[in-house]
């Protein structure tokens, strides 16, 4: 199925990993997070009964006429009348929250992230995520922003544009590539994925211009994730949501680099413990209590088959959070 030029009909990374994660109740209420071509939000859909309900979130309008049009969506009801089996909102997750209220929902039984970049996009030239395809620089998951990553690439000062590319992408030569795009753009400004990628490679010793992977995925990474505020908005949903699961309900993310795993890493470890009292203190005086347990203290990770057959796979990690089945005694 196609959408726009846009291949939509694969199976999502850790597809089944992520639909058994959830735990799924046939008359519960669920939300994908990250809908991108519907496929985690139609297998959940496929497991609901009459009474389950799914609200699927995306801020890429593309991605929000797909999964409609792959769901057959209805539209929201109001919130005195409820929200139908079935709804799609444009929206970024770091305004779950807001959504829900917005739909008349306090909790629900599930809550599903798949972050980074859709495949759909990688495959779009004109998008500009693509180190591998010449097009626009462009990297707007929201194509209604302002900022893009011409901007970025063109206009930040050198010395921001390394930070960036060291804290974002943790590229080991940041600074020689931001120094190399600064002499470029003095020329002329750089305008495409092109350009961007024969530039940064070019900045590379010879060391990093031989490493497996590409030598500008790295700096994409850093650049895309500073044009889309990824990490700010996952930090986001991380501080809402455990307040938006029901009792027994399940968080479920899959984090493609470092930066996302170890964010949801680390939050669900608090989650789950805590408590701020020293270790040698011999009871807890803080208050704090557990919201609930961590399912995988290890995170899952795609099998070699998928891998093989899917290479965005080999990165991805899937971390679940169960929360309490019941209010912890005070």
């Amino acid at each position: 199925m196609t959408s726009r030029g846009f291949d939509f009909s694969h199976l999502p990374v850790l597809y089944e990993a992520a639909l058994e994660g959830l735990s799924i109740r046939s008359d519960g209420l669920y939300v994908d997070c990250t809908a991108g071509g519907g496929g985690h939000s139609e297998g959940i859909l496929r497991r609901l009964g009459p009474r389950g309900r799914l609200i699927a979130l995306d801020r890429d309008d593309v991605a929000v006429d797909e999964v409609s049009r792959r769901l057959a969506v209805d539209l929201p009801s109001g919130p005195d009348q409820g929200i139908p089996s079935r709804c799609v909102v444009r929206s970024d997750f770091s305004a779950l929250d807001t959504v829900l209220a917005d739909l008349g929902v306090d909790r629900v039984d599930g809550i599903l992230a798949d972050l980074g970049v859709s495949s759909p996009q990688l495959d779009s030239a004109d998008r500009g995520f693509s180190y591998q395809k010449d097009g626009p620089l462009d990297m707007r998951m929201d194509r209604s922003a302002s900022l893009t990553a011409a901007d970025v690439v063109n206009r930040y000062p050198v010395e921001r544009l390394a930070s960036i590319l060291k804290d974002y992408g943790e590229e080991r030569h940041a600074a020689r590539i931001a120094r190399a795009i600064g002499v470029a753009r003095a020329r002329t400004p750089i305008r495409t994925t092109g350009e961007l990628a024969a530039l940064v490679a070019s900045a590379m010793p010879p060391a990093g211009r031989r490493e497996a992977q590409h030598p500008a995925k790295r700096s994409f990474q850093a650049i895309r994730i500073e044009v889309n505020g990824e990490l700010a908005a996952l930090e986001r949903l991380l501080a809402i949501a455990p307040d938006l699961l029901s009792h027994g309900g399940r968080m479920v993310v899959i984090s493609f680099h470092s930066l996302e795993d170890r964010r949801v890493k680390d939050a669900f470890r608090r989650w789950q413990d805590p408590c701020r009292c020293p270790r040698d203190f011999p009871v807890c005086v803080c208050g704090l209590r557990s919201l609930g347990r961590v399912v995988t203290p290890k995170p899952l990770a795609a099998s070699e088959g998928e891998a093989a057959s899917n290479p965005r796979a080999r990165s991805a990690r899937l971390r679940i959070f169960e929360r309490n089945r019941e209010e912890a005694a005070a």
